[in-house]
């Protein structure tokens, strides 16, 4: 078993020394999360499902010229990704009203927005990841206007990608929350996709019952997670369909840390 320098620990992924100096691979976990850690569970299986979708889109993505700090994935929970700064942002593409945007602005769930929103929340736990606005942003020195610029751009590519995507799973992206970190390369600066994209940092609903196939089952006590990441997966072609039960059970599948 190799033991590996640890770098940092988060509520759903763990990051580990890489390979070769600017990599690190990043190990999901089966810790689910909500309220601001309020609420705390192990959920079997939902590591390697987050690592297996994550992986697909993030490849997606790449096909069509985002960058992103994906390189490949290593086994069941683990990926190899390029190190980079995380810009400490939290950015949130809303399409439909879900969520804290429904209660803040007294938005019934369900409806459409009139044109896809973004917002951004200065990403500190303890605060509870406060919503701000760009003048927070450049005031305090967390991104600059240009980062601000690509970061929306890229969003709102990323968005566009994602809803034809998920649409011919018969699934809508109702909304979903992604991270960007400062990939440096020489003297060269670049805005990359970081993190995950998963159900876990996603809305997304079954476009004709409107069934929760998200962490929101996980929130909102409705049961099945993993059984619905599973079906994400699933329709994703990432995972045939016999292979669910099979994926659920790789809980044991512990790799070396």
């Amino acid at each position: 078993m190799v033991k590996r320098r640890k770098i940092y620990e988060g509520k759903a992924k763990i990051l580990y020394e890489g390979p070769e100096p600017g990599t690190l691979i990043q190990y999901f976990k089966d810790d689910a999360t909500a309220f601001n850690n309020e609420k705390r569970a192990v959920l079997d299986g939902k590591g390697v499902l987050n690592n297996r979708i994550s992986e697909f889109v993030m490849l997606q993505l790449n096909a069509i010229g985002l960058p992103t700090h994906f390189l490949k994935r290593i086994n069941m929970r683990e990926q190899l990704i390029r190190e980079v700064e995380i810009i400490p942002l939290e950015v949130i593409c809303r399409n439909v009203a879900a969520g804290s945007i429904a209660k803040r602005l007294g938005i019934e769930e369900g409806t459409p927005l009139p044109r896809s929103i973004i917002e951004f929340c200065y990403k500190k736990d303890e605060l509870g990841d406060p919503l701000v606005s760009e003048e927070h942003i450049t005031a305090f020195n967390w991104a600059t206007h240009q980062e601000i610029d690509d970061i929306i751009a890229m969003t709102l590519r990323i968005n566009d990608f994602l809803t034809g995507l998920f649409a011919g799973a018969q699934i809508k992206l109702v909304d979903f929350k992604v991270e960007y970190g400062r990939l440096y390369e020489g003297e060269m600066v670049r805005t990359v996709l970081a993190d995950e994209i998963s159900p876990d940092s996603c809305r997304l609903w079954d476009m004709t019952t409107g069934e929760k196939l998200d962490k929101d089952r996980f929130r909102r006590d409705l049961g099945g997670v993993t059984e619905a990441y599973a079906e994400v997966a699933r329709r994703l072609g990432i995972i045939k369909e016999a292979a669910g039960a099979e994926i659920l059970s790789f809980s044991q599948d512990k790799s070396e840390e």
